[in-house]
């Protein structure tokens, strides 16, 4: 990487915290520069403007939070043991940005004033949809789950669950939201799993 490569990437690593924490309207330039340690003018040698900045720092927080929810899945054999690890991890696994769900809070946050990341969010989510779904179709191809399972109905429930979950536990304060989802999930995917053949 080349000193100014490093330089973004440093940029990004202090302006997403504060973007996911205070959302783009309530992060100021004056935030990111004490954040940074750099004036205006050094900030914006390497981000054209605040709305490129965001839209970069929220990209950079969402490949975080997703190699955090995904580590070591490619270990782990079979499709019900990947989506069951796929809940566990979302659960259990510390944060790696202040402030929460990087994709839950620019969704939010993007909904009515900020078409450039609400679109941003809206393939963030698109994405994640996409990884559950395709383990799901695996699944069935593998007969691990019943082959009338429709995988975008999982993928939504599952992200539903664990991202309603998780802003619950938030405003709480204690894991009992997202524990209770964890349950529910489990259970849910109990049922996708074919059934024995009575003898």
């Amino acid at each position: 990487m080349s000193k100014g490569e490093l330089t973004r990437e440093r940029i990004l690593a202090q302006a997403a915290p504060i973007f996911n924490q205070r959302g783009f309207a309530g992060c100021s330039m004056q935030d990111l520069m004490d954040a940074t340690g750099l004036e205006k003018g050094g900030i914006y040698r390497h981000f054209e403007s605040k709305e490129e900045l965001a839209a970069e720092a929220f990209k950079y927080a969402l490949r975080r939070a997703v190699k955090n929810r995904t580590e070591d899945l490619e270990r782990i054999a079979g499709s019900m043991a990947k989506l069951r690890y796929v809940v566990t991890r979302f659960v259990e696994a510390p944060p790696t940005m202040p402030g929460g769900c990087p994709l839950m809070n620019t969704a939010i946050d993007a909904d009515d004033g900020n078409p450039a990341l609400r679109k941003l969010a809206k393939i963030g989510l698109s994405d994640w949809k996409k990884r559950i779904a395709t383990l799901v179709e695996q699944g069935i191809q593998a007969h691990e789950i019943r082959q009338d399972v429709e995988p975008r109905k999982i993928a939504n429930t599952i992200i539903a669950t664990l991202e309603g979950a998780l802003m619950i536990s938030r405003m709480e304060g204690t894991k009992e939201a997202l524990s209770d989802a964890s349950a529910s999930l489990n259970n849910m995917l109990d049922t996708i799993v074919p059934t024995a053949p009575k003898k």
